[in-house]
């Protein structure tokens, strides 16, 4: 009998170690948007181009090159995004994040090598979807 309820126990436990797990994968994909949407910061801060480009999803790398008919470098330094400031809040939806700066909001996506920027320089729009500087199709 002690080992049937041991083993229960065990099986108890296991299942609250995935709970509790499962909560703080949520906590680290938050951190890790936010740390996705910093480094876009710097990287925004100190003309990077190439660095920029790698920072998009594909999606909005090929859209911009579409639209602007350059290299993605040309074409995000062609780009007025504004610099974000310090990070405000970050909600994360599975796969998809919203980082919200103090002059900027950022979305993401996370794709099998990490987090990447769907859209930037977005400003809200009340009623309406946000209006983006930098969006992918």
């Amino acid at each position: 009998m002690r080992k049937v309820r041991w083993i229960g126990t065990l099986l108890f436990l296991s299942v609250c170690g995935l709970v509790v797990g499962g909560c703080d994968s949520a906590g680290q994909r938050d951190s890790a948007a936010t740390a996705a949407a910093t480094a876009f910061e710097r990287l925004l801060d100190s003309d990077d181009a190439k660095g920029l480009c790698a920072a998009l999803a594909p999606e909005t790398r090929s859209e911009l090159m579409q639209s602007e008919k350059s290299s993605c470098e040309k074409a995000i330094a062609s780009q007025d995004i504004p610099l974000g400031g310090e990070t405000r809040g970050t909600d994360v939806y599975g796969r998809q994040a919203r980082v919200v700066l103090d002059s900027d909001t950022l979305f993401l996506s996370r794709f099998a090598d990490g987090w990447k920027v769907v859209a930037a320089g977005c400003t809200p729009r009340p009623g309406q979807p946000y209006d983006c500087v930098l969006q992918g199709g």
